[in-house]
């Protein structure tokens, strides 16, 4: 018997896989220096990584943000703010464990009030990549959180107090919290009438952008207040379609973007550096706010600019961008009212 000719089979269009959720990605973050240097082609002995600095202060950074470091560069500016290196382990005079004076501003568990009507939460500890430079890179997370017994020892503390009008979410990264816990505070905030401003501090926009899912910005946009969302970007290389993509969703459900950067050595010290960052971040719909100083926390001194250089560097930026794009040049000092602005000393 002759068998009939099998048919071909009818041609199927492949069926995308979905994109990863925020969480599997973060998961994925390389933790290890060798494995990160490895995919730039680099070496770690030519860089002084550091087990003891790593150790002390974990590896963490997305692959998403390791794809836009340069390959073959041991000087590549968003290499420098992760890498865990031998200088971080030199003590420096000046520099110490609480820079800013987190621990004197403590008003309860998880709640630091160092200006008038602003009260901050240390929301988490986690953050989505760890930077080097980080002034809370010595910070007690385990017993200064403000989540623990769902968030109710720092929602009374913020009640108790009418001069406190604007709650700051910070951390760690308060974005690393899944949605239906920061939801859980703002729907416990939002029964105290002399609240009328949130501000989010938040790195992952630009390092994870992926977190800017859906389910949060369902959540924004049913907030009852004016939303600030603060990004934290030191350098253009850190912007990409995929961050500009995020961000552009968060302005879409009304929310007032800035960006603050650090002054860092090695990584942002030149005006061309410095010009750029401001006009990339504009472009994404970010407003430039703040260029901080260092904190001066032990194993970051390796990052200093002095103040002289820092004054000049401002200067410079005045003289060559508009003057929506050049940020503050401030410097946080414990114990102030508010953010100290950077002035030549008088001679």
């Amino acid at each position: 018997m002759i068998t009939a000719a099998l048919a071909p089979a009818p041609q199927q269009t492949p069926v995308p896989l979905p994109a990863p959720r925020w969480q599997a990605l973060w998961r994925q973050a390389l933790r290890d220096p060798a494995k990160l240097l490895a995919a730039l082609g680099l070496e770690a002995a030519d860089l002084g990584v550091s087990d003891a600095a790593l150790a002390q202060f974990p590896l963490r950074v997305p692959r998403g943000f390791v794809a836009r470091m340069r390959r073959g560069d041991p000087a590549d500016p968003l290499l420098r703010q992760v890498l865990p290196v031998d200088a971080e382990m030199r003590l420096a005079p000046g520099f110490s464990l609480d820079a800013v004076g987190d621990g004197a501003a403590k008003k309860s568990t998880g709640v630091i009030q160092k200006y008038r009507g602003r009260a901050l939460l240390v929301a988490t500890g986690s953050c989505a990549i760890n930077c080097r430079y980080c002034f809370r890179r010595h910070f007690d997370y385990a017993g200064e959180n403000a989540a623990k017994g769902g968030w109710r020892e720092a929602v009374a503390a913020i009640a108790a107090d009418p001069t406190i009008d604007e709650v700051i979410l910070s951390g760690g990264d308060p974005l690393s919290l899944a949605t239906p816990k920061l939801a859980e505070l703002t729907d416990a905030l939002a029964g105290i009438p002399h609240i009328r401003r949130l501000r989010i501090h938040s790195r992952l926009p630009v390092v994870l952008p992926e977190r800017v899912d859906d389910e949060l910005l369902q959540w924004l946009a049913g907030l009852p207040w004016p939303l600030a969302f603060v990004i934290h970007a030191n350098h253009a290389n850190e912007f990409d379609a995929h961050v500009d993509a995020a961000l552009a969703r968060l302005r879409g459900v009304g929310a007032q973007l800035l960006n603050q950067g650090v002054l860092l050595r090695g990584v942002n010290d030149d005006v061309e550096a410095l010009a750029a960052l401001s006009e990339r971040s504009f472009a994404a719909g970010v407003l430039p706010y703040y260029l901080h100083q260092l904190d001066r926390v032990q194993g970051v001194a390796h990052f200093e600019v002095d103040d002289e250089r820092a004054l000049a560097l401002h200067a410079q930026l005045m003289a060559r961008l508009s003057g929506y794009l050049v940020p503050k040049l401030v410097r946080e000092v414990a114990g102030d009212t508010g953010k100290r602005p950077l002035q030549a000393s008088a001679s």
